[in-house]
């Protein structure tokens, strides 16, 4: 008999297992018809979903932010049908919930038009109509490897041979049609409603790898009512109007070449807004104790090892051999320069804390598909620091450089941010123990 604690503290009692389906029923005959998917112990489930236990629930319709993520995940998936049904042949690989919509990754020779976007969108409002029943099931690794094997999509298994052996493999199903997912999902496909747009294709490496296949991408944006689709779209149009990639080439500030991917080609005019803001920042810094320094924009490799950055970002570095058959790097970051900067001739503990600031230029291989204006780019100038101080010295310093980056957006005219301290990255270089003495 399990006994179901709701939201406001109530608590329901079963003499039978249950499903979110019948609790939602229980509660209301009208939160029954918009319920759309439920947390168990705060963790998400379809609707469907067997309740044998005590437990905590909460049932969420279009209203609540998990039933409009679930919502987007179902659009994603009604996506891939539609793609699938009008192209048959093209394979299927991952399509995520992301901020104000999805994506969803194609692998098809032909290229997607706008036409066919055209054509897919109003296939996806009919799949929406047919009402489709989504189920669950639980299959065997070596059966799902199979299943998607003998329907060619290679990448789906792929996928399956890389999930860890202890998680399960879970099918969803719309109808015939299925797809590996984790889910949750909604009921039926007629849930997700049509208050949907397709936006935009662009390409993506499989797996982020530029030596894998490039994948076609369909993005897409997904509410819950239409007056919610129509506001997006118009801050997008409204967005648009004012990219900085238009703006800087109506203006007359800078321009990007295929001949150098990712590096801005500033004019008279950009270069002049961007002297001022490093000037602006140069007397910011200067007020805050940090002293300028200057450091090579090209090192060599034994370097990048010693700081460990060879190991965990070389893949993402710009090399050269010379003809003595020396590797030179150009740096992606300007952290060991700074350090061999400090590392020169003797300090006390009475000069610390020593703060170090560097306008340095760095470069970085970003994936061609991934390049954006000056949003996303292989080549900037770094308004970097490093703070150099002892160990009760650092809370000072934190809060020190917090009030530094907060009045400086302030005068930039950003009010409302959002500043996050990765002192323990999964990725980093050094050692985790301190050495003293």
């Amino acid at each position: 008999m399990p006994r179901i604690k709701l939201p406001d503290g109530k608590n329901l009692v079963f003499n039978k297992k249950v499903t979110g389906f019948e609790v939602s029923e229980k509660i209301s005959k009208s939160l029954s018809k918009q319920a759309l998917v439920m947390s168990i112990d705060g963790e998400l489930k379809d609707l469907s979903e067997i309740i044998e236990k005590d437990c905590s629930i909460n049932i969420f319709t279009n209203k609540d932010k998990e039933g409009l993520e679930t919502i987007r995940h179902d659009t994603a998936h009604i996506l891939a049908m539609s793609v699938q049904e009008l192209f048959p042949g093209t394979q299927v690989t991952i399509g995520p919930v992301i901020e104000d919509g999805f994506y969803y990754d194609f692998s098809r020779k032909e290229p997607f038009t706008d036409e066919d976007l055209t054509k897919i969108e109003n296939r996806m409002k009919e799949i929406v109509d047919r009402n489709e029943i989504t189920k669950k099931e639980i299959w065997e690794r070596s059966k799902a490897i199979s299943h998607f094997k003998k329907k060619g999509e290679v990448y789906k298994a792929e996928i399956i041979e890389s999930i860890p052996k202890e998680e399960q493999v879970s099918i969803y199903f719309h109808g015939k049609w299925n797809d590996l997912c984790r889910g949750p999902h909604l009921p039926s496909t007629g849930k997700a409603g049509k208050f949907f747009k397709l936006t935009k294709v662009s390409g993506a490496y499989w797996r982020g790898d530029s030596n894998n296949e490039m994948l076609q991408r369909i993005y897409g944006t997904s509410w819950s009512t239409q007056k919610d689709l129509d506001n997006y779209l118009k801050r997008i149009e409204e967005a648009e109007k004012r990219d900085h990639r238009k703006l800087g080439k109506e203006m007359d500030l800078f321009h990007f070449r295929e001949q150098s991917p990712g590096s801005v080609f500033w004019h008279e005019k950009g270069w002049n807004l961007f002297q001022k803001l490093v000037d602006y920042m140069r007397t910011k810094q200067k007020k805050a104790g940090y002293k300028e320094i200057n450091t090579p924009e090209i090192l060599d490799r034994s370097l990048w090892e010693k700081s460990g950055h060879w190991e965990k970002f070389g893949e993402h570095m710009y090399t050269s051999t010379t003809p003595d058959e020396k590797v030179f790097a150009i740096k992606p970051m300007n952290c060991p320069g700074c350090v061999q900067v400090f590392n020169q001739g003797l300090k006390s503990y009475r000069d610390l804390p020593l703060r170090m600031s560097e306008f340095g230029k760095v470069h970085r291989y970003e994936p061609s598909g991934a390049l954006h204006g000056l949003l996303r780019v292989r080549a900037f100038t770094q308004d970097d620091a490093h703070i150099f101080c002892t160990e009760d010295q650092i809370t000072d310093e934190c809060l020190s450089v917090t009030n530094l980056i907060l009045g400086i957006y302030k005068d930039l005219g950003f009010t409302n941010i959002l500043l996050q301290f990765s002192d323990r990255p999964e990725k980093r270089v050094g050692d985790d123990k301190i050495i003293s003495g």
